[in-house]
């Protein structure tokens, strides 16, 4: 059958499907108000989800026990995707389970209220702090030491050019890449935790500054805002780092590029802590501190911030995902960290000619994707946790 006719016959079916199970749902629980008042777009998801799954299990079986090795090499990326699916959904189950056993009564009964997308993004999180606190003590080898081996291919199997010593593999120069790796999550997240802190003390303090004091402090600040806002942030970051690199080099211009994303980055965080403390300096609380004579700090730190907390602790999640990846970006263009400090956006880019294998040897054009892949895991699951506690704050119900 043509491709055209397959579609159409696979949609009858998922029709037939959906209505069937619809109609004997009604007559197996007597017409039960979940089935009786099921929409058939509900029942044909059902159908649709039950065959996606029937397909992916299929596939899967088939790519591992079945098919042979050059077809099989055609789905890798497919059957480690499945399984990583699996284990990420295990792995948070049990953490889930352990939070649940462990600690104090409070962090139990947040572990039990928590869905299990929140307890990967937050186990997610805590492996990537690990790896990037006692990188030194974990990284097999140093993140600048250079060995004879170059290109040494991952998988660490002799007859495909790999090397035990090396099960990653290394890059063009001989750098080892898993070493790299572990030392990426040092310097990328950690660059980017200290700069969205810096964004978010800047950006807070100006925007709670421009809601209480209001004027034309207010109106200064907000018209600069607007001017900077008005500019993309990455290309007004690749035009401020090159400006910067006719003045500093290597480390001093990662320390640049700190400075010049922090500024960048506060304009939006100065926009929320403006928005949030609007609402919150006409409240009588504050109208009280200003009749005690209280300080500006004091009513700014004291007052306004702790009932802001919610909706900046979700802001700084989303935000340091942003940061996060523009650096990534920047590096990958070759003007964010420097080297030779390891870092994932560097890697993506140096490794970009192992894709050429693909066609042959998935397992060795996986060497590029093991950065990207690195970036987009830590983003997923950061949104996870954003996304519960947002929902967490809402005071909505499951």
């Amino acid at each position: 059958m043509s491709g055209w006719t397959t579609f159409f016959v696979v949609l009858v079916a998922l029709v037939a499907a959906g209505w069937i199970f619809r109609f004997a749902g009604q007559k197996l629980t007597g017409n039960a108000p979940k089935f009786r008042d099921m929409p058939f777009a509900v029942a044909f998801g059902y159908a649709l989800g039950v065959a996606v799954l029937a397909w992916v299990i299929w596939t899967w079986v088939q790519a591992r026990f079945v098919m042979d090795e050059q077809t099989a090499n055609k789905y890798f990326f497919f059957v480690m995707a499945v399984q990583g699916l699996v284990l990420s959904a295990i792995a948070a189950w049990i953490f889930r389970l352990f939070g649940q056993s462990v600690g104090t009564g409070g962090t139990r009964k947040l572990f039990r209220q928590m869905p299990l997308t929140a307890s990967f993004g937050i186990l997610i999180i805590l492996i990537y702090a690990i790896l990037a606190i006692f990188a030194g003590l974990i990284a097999p080898h140093g993140q600048e030491t250079v060995f004879p081996q170059a290109n040494v291919v991952p998988g660490g199997n002799p007859a495909l050019g790999g090397n035990p010593d090396f099960p990653l593999g290394t890059d063009q120069i001989g750098r080892d890449i898993l070493s790299r790796l572990i030392y990426g999550a040092q310097n990328t997240v950690g660059i980017a935790f200290v700069t969205t802190l810096l964004a978010f003390f800047l950006g807070g303090s100006l925007g709670f500054l421009a809601a209480t004091l209001r004027g034309w402090v207010d109106q200064v600040l907000s018209r600069t805002v607007d001017v900077l806002m008005a500019i993309p942030s990455l290309i007004f970051a690749l035009l401020l780092i090159t400006v910067a690199s006719a003045w500093v080099q290597g480390a001093g211009l990662t320390v640049a590029m700190i400075i010049i994303m922090a500024l960048i980055d506060s304009t939006r965080v100065f926009r929320l802590a403006r928005a949030v403390g609007m609402n919150i300096v006409v409240m009588d609380y504050i109208e009280a501190a200003k009749l005690r004579g209280e300080k500006l700090g004091y009513i700014v730190f004291r007052e306004i911030l702790p009932n802001a907390t919610a909706p900046l602790l979700a802001e700084f999640g989303l935000r340091f995902c942003f940061v996060f990846l523009t650096i990534s970006s920047l590096s990958f263009l070759g003007v964010g960290i420097q080297p030779p400090l390891a870092d994932w956006g560097t890697m993506v880019k140096d490794l970009s000619a192992f894709i050429n294998y693909a066609a042959f040897a998935p397992q060795i054009s996986a060497a590029p994707l093991m950065a990207a892949g690195a970036i987009a895991l830590l983003t997923v699951a950061v949104n996870f946790v954003v996304d519960w506690m947002l929902h967490r704050s809402s005071g909505l119900k499951e």
